[in-house]
């Protein structure tokens, strides 16, 4: 027969075989959530990078007057309405003399941005002694272009199966030996607006636009947020049916989709207020009532784990409620309620869906300058490149997105570097 002693130890054995592959499932499945998240950032890494850079065309402009059609008058107005598209495409003429026939000459334009007379203009507007000179200018190269030269179209397929035609390739290989085409960092991608040409698109409009939007969303959830929630916590009656049915309420709507959110918005602030669309002030408005419960409820949380004595301290020498709380209990809670509101800001500027209702989903290629400028924001400007079908696009959406992974790792780096720092000084 067994012996009790060797049976607890059998049990325990195989107690603690089962705490072990307990352990084994958790750190798998925890390595497998790292390798997707890994693969995903990989992945995401090596198609953004190449938008970083963008390659440059030089080429030998003969700004002749006769061609500008300027007729001797060399007025700011006369060289800004100027024909400099007559002579960015004579000096493409120039370097490719062999180029003939409708379909090859069209070609030979499409190797250059149509940014390159606008170059030109500005070009000859600052420096008005150039006409009527030849001048070496690098101007932005076409999309299919620069797809070609980062390595995203293989020339060894069939000309069919390729943008690039044949002539087009001996025309870049002809570039290359000449020294006539350059990488170099896409600046553009940071100080330029949405356009319909993925070579002069950049993200400064979105940007813009997001932090206008998280600037009303902070103004208007921060406060509005921290004092429900002081009053829901410190005074409030409490086993009040309608406080109940007010945190019941809070509770829920942290849970709704954030589209509702959209809907309320554009019924709301639209339809009813009348709030122009695609202004960061409407976004900032409906985020503000999706960040909302976020913010009240981890105000709610940190107030709540303030300890009891420090109330109990303050009251006991004579202080009333309201100092209690403003002088003693909120500034103990601020680290918690800093973290919640950051957090709840970093998750409104990562929202798409709600902003599309409300009409930021428009193309708009201006900068805007406030709060009821036409704008869009990071998110709904990832969204429309990803649904554009030039290739040149999918490397600047996968760009963009870096780009908001970098602002949203940087807004939690923030809320605990501002959670420990109000952790020291208390």
């Amino acid at each position: 027969m067994i012996s009790n002693t060797k049976k607890i130890k059998n049990k325990l054995a195989k107690r603690y075989a089962k705490e072990k592959r307990f352990q084994i499932y958790g750190l798998s499945a925890i390595a497998i959530s790292i390798a997707f998240l890994l693969s995903l950032l990989i992945n995401i890494s090596t198609t953004g990078f190449p938008a970083f850079q963008q390659t440059y065309i030089n080429i030998d402009v003969d700004i002749d007057s006769k061609l500008l059609n300027l007729d001797g008058k060399y007025s700011e107005k006369a060289l800004f309405s100027a024909n400099y598209r007559k002579v960015v495409n004579q000096s493409l003429k120039t370097l490719f003399p062999g180029v003939n026939g409708r379909k090859q000459k069209k070609a030979l334009r499409q190797l250059i941005s149509k940014s390159a007379r606008y170059q030109l203009r500005d070009f000859v507007i600052n420096n008005p002694d150039v006409i009527d000179t030849k001048q070496s200018l690098w101007f932005l190269a076409r999309d299919d272009v620069d797809v070609f030269m980062k390595g995203g179209i293989d020339r060894s397929l069939p000309e069919s199966d390729r943008r690039l035609k044949n002539f087009q390739l001996a025309w870049i290989d002809r570039l290359l030996a000449e020294n006539r085409l350059e990488k170099r960092f896409n600046i553009n991608f940071f100080t330029q607006g949405d356009s319909r040409e993925p070579e002069q698109a950049g993200i400064k409009g979105a940007m813009i636009g997001s932090f206008l939007t998280m600037l009303v969303t902070m103004f208007l959830s921060f406060p509005i947020g921290v004092s429900a929630a002081i009053y829901l916590e410190e005074f409030a009656p409490k086993n009040n049916r309608w406080v109940d049915i007010i945190e019941i309420n809070i509770n829920n709507l942290a849970a709704v989709p954030s589209i509702v959110f959209g809907l309320l918005g554009l019924a709301v602030f639209i339809g009813f207020f009348g709030i122009p669309r695609s202004i960061p002030l409407i976004g900032g408005l409906v985020l503000t009532l999706m960040t909302l419960p976020t913010i009240i409820i981890s105000s709610r949380a940190a107030l709540k784990a303030v300890s009891p004595s420090i109330r109990e301290a303050a009251l006991g020498l004579g202080a009333s409620r309201v100092q209690t709380t403003f002088h003693h209990v909120v500034p103990a809670a601020m680290p918690g309620i800093l973290t919640g509101t950051i957090i709840g800001m970093a998750q409104a500027l990562g929202e798409t869906a709600p902003l599309l209702m409300i009409g930021m989903v428009a193309f708009i290629a201006d900068v805007p300058q406030s709060i009821a400028d036409p704008s869009t924001v990071l998110p709904v400007q990832i969204y429309l490149w990803s649904d554009s079908p030039e290739r040149a696009f999918t490397e600047r959406t996968s760009a963009a997105i870096m780009v908001l992974l970098g602002l949203l790792i940087v807004m939690n780096l923030l809320a605990v570097i501002m959670r420990r720092k109000f952790e020291k000084k208390r």
